[in-house]
């Protein structure tokens, strides 16, 4: 959903978020239903967060996801024109009317809460005075619904659904393997070969030619290529590169303080939004470790693993507290069964994970 920045809005969201997960856990309390009302009582904007909630959790109980052929055709017929999404437009039709929203607008909307974040997130202070109404929520509300992030994948040349890995063959016989729910958008000319991964993560295996630099452009990161393969992948303000063979030089000359890394073999590199730099080696096996179904997880915040777990889920996944969020996760993890990873996860953390409703699971202290 668009960013709430009104404080008192985004603690009743949170507080009713809490309250949907214990009135779920406990529904026969009379205690905790006196509780509740006491507080819904206590502010309007108590009340308006909760129906708000309730509505959106309502909502997604009652839509499952598309499959990945369905996902893929509703894509392809929007970027076309075709009228091969007749059957998914009516899905998306009945969702929006639930919204009391126009879909064409609410599409249109979500470029824009797309394409300013994006920019939000290079520096770019330029599209921070657009002012985002109910549509831009609705908007965000209906991706969520009918599929992962939308207006990105709209805006690329090749995407991934959840669970989906595909390996694509670049004009210049290079070859680009997507991780699930990634975007990529290929921009080749006379003089320059240029990839952006818009969202995910992505592995390059790239044919050497000396008069046409190959780049890769994620959020915090540009990429030149040296002739190699290698991995890249973007999530939580941080840009991620780990070399398997070749060299490559990581640099962020639109940030301060700059950035310029050169990797080799068994390298890899973390890069924050703010400059932080953290590098560190890696056995060459492990880069891109992801194709192999692998989520290798070191001494990194249990957030940001969830993140990458997220891609091959097909629903939500929740965690309710920040402390927990925040500690660290190391082990191997098995990507094509997301559900038991999670809950190994947990377990190490000593937390519990809850299944709200068939796509949506919570995680939280035990």
């Amino acid at each position: 959903m668009a960013e709430i920045t009104d404080p008192v809005q985004k603690q009743a969201g949170k507080a009713a978020t809490e309250w949907l997960i214990r009135l779920q856990e406990d529904p026969e309390n009379p205690e905790l239903q006196a509780q509740f009302a006491d507080w819904c009582a206590e502010d309007p904007a108590h009340l308006d967060a909760w129906n708000a909630t309730q509505k959106t959790a309502d909502l997604m109980a009652k839509a499952e996801p598309s499959g990945t052929a369905d996902w893929q055709q509703f894509l392809e017929a929007r970027r076309e024109g075709s009228d091969k999404g007749d059957a998914d437009g009516q899905q998306n039709d009945a969702v929006a009317a639930l919204l009391n929203i126009d879909y064409e607008k609410a599409v249109a909307e979500g470029k824009v809460i797309s394409a300013q974040t994006r920019f939000q997130k290079r520096g770019n202070m330029s599209w921070r005075g657009i002012g985002l109404g109910g549509v831009a929520v609705a908007a965000s509300l209906l991706a969520a619904i009918i599929g992962p992030d939308i207006a990105t994948h709209m805006q690329a040349d090749h995407v991934t659904a959840t669970g989906e890995m595909r390996t694509i063959t670049l004009s210049d016989n290079s070859t680009v393997t997507l991780a699930p729910e990634s975007a990529i958008t290929v921009h080749f000319d006379g003089a320059t070969r240029f990839v952006e991964l818009l969202d995910g993560e992505a592995f390059f295996d790239v044919t050497p030619d000396p008069q046409k630099p190959f780049r890769v452009g994620a959020d915090q990161v540009m990429v030149t290529v040296l002739g190699t393969g290698f991995d890249v992948s973007e999530g939580n303000a941080v840009s991620m590169v780990g070399v398997e063979h070749g060299r490559v030089q990581v640099e962020n000359a639109a940030n301060v303080p700059a950035v310029f890394e050169i990797l080799e073999a068994g390298q890899n590199v973390r890069v924050g939004q703010d400059g932080t730099v953290i590098r560190h080696p890696s056995p060459t096996s492990q880069i891109g470790a992801w194709r192999k179904n692998q989520l290798i997880a070191q001494d990194q915040p249990l957030s940001e693993v969830v993140d990458q777990l997220r891609r091959y889920f097909i629903g939500t996944i929740l965690i309710t507290d920040e402390v927990l969020a925040a500690q660290t996760v190391t082990g191997v993890y098995r990507l094509d069964d997301p559900v038991s990873a999670l809950r190994g996860m947990a377990r190490a953390q000593k937390a519990t994970v809850r299944e709200i409703t068939p796509w949506v699971l919570v995680v939280s202290k035990s």
